[in-house]
Order: C-alpha cells, then sequence, then structure tokens
C-alpha cells in the first residue's frame, strides 16, 4: 500500500464497526473505497485476519492500538 489513511479510534464501539467509520473516512477523503486495514495483532481474535465488509484485516506489529492504517492494495 502506497497511500493509506491512519485512523484512530478509542471508543467502545467493536472492530467491525470501527473498520467501517475507518474506511467511510478513506473513501470520503479519496473517493474509493479501501480494501485493506492493518490493526494491531490484539484487535484480531487468534491474531488471524478477516474479511469485515469488504475490507481485508490484517495484523501488523506496526499499528498501535486503537489505530487503523486503511487504503488500497494492489491485488496479488
Amino acid at each position: 500500500m502506497n497511500i493509506g489513511l491512519l485512523w484512530f479510534d478509542g471508543g467502545s464501539r467493536n472492530l467491525s464497526q470501527k473498520v467501517a467509520r475507518a474506511a467511510k473516512r478513506y473513501r470520503n477523503r479519496f473517493g474509493e473505497a479501501p480494501n485493506v486495514c492493518y490493526v494491531n495483532p490484539n484487535a484480531l481474535p487468534n491474531g488471524e485476519e478477516q474479511h469485515i465488509k469488504g475490507v481485508w484485516v490484517r495484523p501488523s506489529p506496526r499499528i498501535l492500538q486503537n489505530h487503523f492504517w486503511v487504503g488500497q492494495e494492489a491485488a496479488e
């Protein structure tokens, strides 16, 4: 991912709601929907990636708690 948006959400919402809010902000800012979101591994059950509302949520130890790095990643 070359361009992304770093989003902080320390609220009490669940992970799905937080990812949806970050993705909405990305769409509003860049005019396209993100397809990937990196989160701290502790945010994911068993630290494994999930697919939430059209966005792959992947663990990254570089991401701080309650932060979301959303953007578009090229298809493999």
